[in-house]
């Protein structure tokens, strides 16, 4: 399902707005996108920290939008900012020799569902995001690729090719 120039004129006119300072049309694309950011930050962050990361990327992007030069482009623009709060989280937290206790935000996985979220975590990144998207955040394909700036074809191509992997890992945990 490809989005129709009347789909994709009415997304730029809500970034538009946004960069203009309208705080509904911000959180027009809060509701849009949060699902698209939690998901490439549990790729990346642990499980704990990936509500409040998911906060701060927000933050990040209402401060720099107005920096944003095509708002057709705030999908891609926003999984950049998701990578390298992320990136930035991780240096963050290897400084300290400490570890701190798995605690959540919210209702947390069972034991199997963490086993199978680092598996997850073990495969390549583009082939981890689309699988987190699909699998945790309930995401379709054509919703990953409309978000993310990929194309169908290639969200179709990760998701197959991701599961295959998941499966052999998964699958070689079990001999």
């Amino acid at each position: 399902m490809l989005l129709s120039i009347e789909d994709r004129n009415a997304g730029d006119a809500i970034v538009r707005a946004a960069q203009q300072g309208d705080r509904a049309a911000f959180g027009a694309l809060y509701e849009q996108y949060s699902r698209m950011v939690h998901g490439i930050l549990l790729a990346h962050a642990s499980y704990s920290d990936v509500d409040d990361l998911t906060q701060d990327v927000f933050v990040r992007a209402m401060r720099q939008l107005p920096m944003l030069r095509d708002p057709a482009a705030f999908g891609g623009w926003l999984c950049s900012i998701a990578r390298r709060a992320a990136t930035d989280h991780a240096r963050a937290r290897r400084r300290f020799v400490f570890r701190t206790p798995e605690r959540s935000g919210g209702p947390r996985p069972d034991g199997e569902a963490f086993a199978i979220l680092e598996s997850i975590r073990q495969l390549p990144e583009s082939y981890r995001e689309t699988l987190l998207l699909r699998l945790v955040e309930g995401m379709t394909g054509p919703e990953i690729a409309a978000r993310t700036g990929l194309t169908p074809e290639s969200v179709r191509v990760n998701l197959c090719r991701g599961m295959k992997m998941l499966r052999e890992l998964l699958e070689g945990d079990r001999k």
